[in-house]
């Protein structure tokens, strides 16, 4: 069995490699099986974990992501990820992945790759909703996909917007705090990366041709954007079942019937028709491309799973 450490996969992942694997994980999605996620807690139910599994022609396994916030008085992550790859011929675990800092790269790399196929080419402005890790890990990996000329940071303090610009700034990237409504009304791409509960800004800010990635919903009850936009808006996911029953989809109404980030990548569906559209993408988050990140990590290591 194949054991990769967290410090290591941290060493070897980067926003190419997770950007590829991600292109590679959402074609492979059309026709590959995703098994219902498992949303559960530990003996503290304030600590979560879920179980994301699928299965396509050349992988098949798991990943574990968890969320203890207590973490913060260790002086350890709140967020913390176990990739598990079968050995198929045998149905033993063939690598075992720590993924913590490599999750982050994951889930950037989802929204840069339907900013990269919907968005307009000539989107300049990002609005980025949030100011955590992840925010940090959003703006890095969009502005590999599109020349990035401003980037709004709208958190819900001046202190953690102040942190999230610093380090962009520090990182090459300048970045600047802004309120919600006038972020969304300069923004050609906006990208919540937050865990709220409610809507992050009004459905009327949202100026024609945006485009919208949404990452924070990934269980039920959890909501970024207003429910209003979406009758305005053409919608793409990564997995329809998981989008409208965990994701942010589930606020769309029984009619919502997204199209997969995958058929468009494949050219057997339609992206953005016009330069006036509002395009919005949900990622839910689906277990191949945790499984495709770490065949990617392997491949890098020099320790390709055999199956």
């Amino acid at each position: 069995m194949i054991v990769v450490p967290e410090d290591e996969s941290a060493s070897l992942v980067d926003e190419a490699l997770a950007l590829e694997a991600a292109r590679r994980a959402f074609l492979a999605s059309v026709g590959a099986v995703a098994f219902p996620s498992v949303i559960a807690h530990g003996s503290d139910p304030g600590n979560r974990f879920s179980v994301k599994s699928a299965a396509s022609a050349d992988v098949a396994g798991a990943k574990i992501g968890s969320y203890w916030p207590g973490n913060d008085a260790l002086g350890l992550p709140r967020h913390n990820s176990l990739v598990l790859l079968f050995d198929q011929r045998a149905g033993r675990i063939g690598a075992v992945i720590e993924a913590g800092v490599a999750n982050a790269y994951r889930t950037a790399a989802a929204d840069a790759l339907a900013v990269q196929v919907l968005a307009r080419e000539d989107s300049r402005v990002l609005a980025v909703f949030g100011t955590g890790n992840q925010a940090f890990h959003e703006c890095r990996a969009l502005i590999r996909v599109r020349p990035l000329e401003e980037i709004l940071v709208v958190g819900r303090s001046d202190q953690s917007a102040a942190r999230l610009i610093a380090r962009l700034r520090d990182a090459g990237i300048a970045a600047r705090a802004e309120a919600p409504e006038p972020a969304c009304a300069r923004a050609d791409l906006i990208v919540t990366a937050t865990t709220s509960r409610a809507p992050l800004f009004e459905a009327g800010w949202v100026r024609p041709g945006t485009h919208v990635s949404c990452m924070g919903a990934d269980a039920r009850g959890k909501q970024e954007l207003p429910p209003e936009l979406f009758a305005r808006a053409s919608l793409f996911c990564d997995l329809p079942e998981q989008s409208t029953t965990l994701g942010e989809l589930q606020h769309a109404g029984p009619a919502c019937a997204p199209v997969m980030l995958g058929a468009v990548l494949a050219g057997t569906a339609r992206g953005r028709r016009s330069a006036a559209e509002i395009t919005v993408f949900d990622s839910s988050g689906i277990g191949l491309q945790d499984l495709a990140l770490g065949l990617a990590i392997l491949e890098r290591r020099g320790t390709p799973l055999m199956s």
